[in-house]
């Protein structure tokens, strides 16, 4: 979710409590007027006094922490990295061999396959075929996807 709709969710949270807020408060002064003979100088009134400000001061502070959220935080775009046709040649000719087999195994597929058949369909290890998928996920090339229990990788 974005940064702004959370902000704008707390800052809408907040509205609600505050209402809730004025409701108990106003409640509370009709029982204190009602039970309270001492007048002003009943220690109640500064009790619903000290109340008003506690409560009134956490909705403003949510408020101002929605509206940070909202203002301040931005999200990160990741823009992912779209290669050309020649940028793709070059890559492809400083690959070793294992990166080529791999990048024309996924390729033969359509594009895309499941990481743990491209593990069976070369006879390596789980850990070789991850460590040559990084690499080319790091130049580019492809990209991997979960799905359940395994990868899908895809070829850019």
């Amino acid at each position: 979710m974005e940064n702004k709709y959370v902000g704008i969710m707390v800052i809408g949270i907040a509205i609600v409590f505050l209402f809730i807020v004025m409701s108990f408060n106003q409640a509370l002064e009709d029982i204190v007027n009602e039970n309270c003979t001492h007048g002003i100088q009943c220690p109640m009134y500064t009790t619903l006094k000290t109340q008003k400000v506690i409560s009134y001061s956490l909705i403003g502070l949510l408020v101002i922490v929605g509206s940070f959220v909202a203002l301040l935080f931005k999200e990160k775009n990741v823009e992912k990295k779209v290669l050309s046709l020649d940028e793709k040649k070059r890559i492809m000719e400083k690959l070793d061999s294992d990166e080529k087999r791999v990048v024309e195994l996924i390729n033969a597929k359509e594009g895309s396959m499941y990481q743990s058949d491209v593990m069976k369909e070369l006879d390596v290890s789980k850990v070789k075929v991850t460590r040559i998928l990084d690499r080319l996920e790091g130049r580019g090339l492809l990209e991997r996807k979960r799905r359940g229990m395994t990868n899908i990788v895809i070829l850019k």
